[in-house]
């Protein structure tokens, strides 16, 4: 006798916390990303005499500083300080305390400070990590934080989380992949709670490989999607989600904040930094997340893009978003939050989720600031630099990175 197979597990989102270059929490994301503010400013965490870049949407001491930490501005906060409090801060959200069973996945390339301090022998200089320790070497400890996996093992003994403990290191759709894991490890029945995350923090190492490739904006502003934009900025971003099942969710009388309905990955391996001129990777990625879900391009309320505010992945950006809409794209409604906190690299899909779960819980869609001339190529509403008012049912949102992969995260009100 044959038995019939379970069905597939709600993916709903319980908790979250997150961290940008305007703050920690959702007031700082309300009054930055929402209201178009940007967050550049002059980097003082290091020294940049050196580069052609000088700007960044590097949280500095004039705000409050992470949950946790003292205000400095010559300091990088580490990566594990700020995934410990946006963890700490979506537990809480979901309510959920002490010690638990549940997984942690998390995007991210390491926290590269103690490197960085060791070979410069400039250990407790401005930039370096805030630990004891002869002059001129890092701590060992330090130095571990730098392999993704033990980051990962650490945050997760942090918060006190005895799962399974899961490093992504995809570059700019790291969490974005930590959180399609995680919910596919839902949906099948493997996990009943998962909490997913990512971060990058502005640090000297990776300012110093954008500069040298001059990817940097020449004139400290990202304009996504316009005809003036001159090219990124980097941004610290740091969140984190608690992913539950619906089961699990409905046991404990938990508060649905909103359910990851389907995604999408795909890879066109295209170029090793460029994406396909048709967008055609992330065009697929789109696709599928839509596919997965069994919903209509029309049924999209907004579209959260990646939009570096180069000239490179904006055009091919709107290729992909008239190949997967198609006529339903002159309609929709698409933005770039970059323009607000920079390019988040791995943290950019945990935080940018968290912009979308934003936007459907308050009926309130970011705008892209910066936005000023139109481009001819990007031919789509881009919401420029005012919020919009609009009580959304679904959205969707995209993240693109070096060597062609793709992802596509579609969230839904529960």
């Amino acid at each position: 006798m044959s038995t019939a197979p379970a069905a597939p597990e709600d993916v709903l989102v319980t908790g979250y916390g997150v961290f940008t270059g305007h703050g920690f929490g959702e007031e700082a994301l309300r009054d930055g990303v929402f209201a178009g503010r940007a967050a550049f400013r002059t980097v003082e965490r290091f020294d940049t005499g050196r580069f052609r870049g000088r700007y960044a949407a590097a949280h500095g001491a004039d705000g409050p500083p992470l949950p946790g930490t003292a205000p400095d501005p010559r300091r990088t906060p580490s990566q594990r300080e700020a995934l410990v409090a946006c963890g700490r801060a979506a537990l809480d959200m979901a309510g959920l305390t002490g010690p638990r069973p549940a997984d942690m996945l998390i995007g991210t390339q390491g926290d590269h400070r103690g490197v960085t301090a060791f070979w410069s022998g400039a250990h407790g200089a401005p930039g370096a990590p805030a630990s004891g320790g002869a002059p001129g070497a890092g701590r060992l400890s330090d130095i571990a934080e730098t392999l993704p996996a033990v980051l990962t093992d650490l945050v997760a003994g942090d918060l006190g989380l005895t799962g399974r403990r899961m490093a992504f290191v995809n570059a700019c759709v790291a969490s974005a992949n930590a959180l399609l894991h995680g919910a596919r490890l839902i949906r099948a029945g493997l996990a009943d709670t998962v909490v997913c995350a990512g971060a990058y923090l502005v640090e000297q190492e990776f300012f110093a490989k954008f500069d040298a490739g001059r990817a940097f904006a020449t004139d400290g502003r990202v304009r996504p999607f316009s005809a003036g934009r001159t090219g990124l900025l980097l941004g610290d971003g740091a969140a984190a989600l608690v992913l539950e099942s619906g089961s699990r969710a409905r046991a404990r009388d938990a508060e649905p904040l909103g359910r990851v309905a389907g995604w999408g990955m795909a890879s066109d391996a295209f170029h090793v930094c460029r994406p396909h001129p048709r967008g055609r990777g992330l065009a697929a990625a789109m696709t599928a997340a839509l596919a997965s879900a069994r919903v209509a391009p029309e049924d999209i309320g907004y579209v959260n893009a990646h939009g570096t505010g180069t000239r490179i992945n904006d055009t091919a950006e709107t290729q992909a978003l008239h190949r997967a809409f198609g006529s339903a794209a002159g309609s929709l409604a698409v933005s770039s939050t970059k323009g607000t906190t920079g390019h988040m690299l791995e943290g950019s899909g945990a935080v940018e989720t968290v912009i979308g779960l934003y936007a459907l819980r308050h009926g309130l869609l970011p705008p892209t600031a910066g936005h000023d001339t139109p481009d001819p190529d990007c031919d789509l509403d881009w919401i420029p630099n005012e919020p919009r008012e609009a009580a959304v049912r679904r959205v969707l949102t995209t993240n693109a990175a070096f060597g062609g992969a793709n992802t596509a995260i579609l969230l839904e009100r529960p």
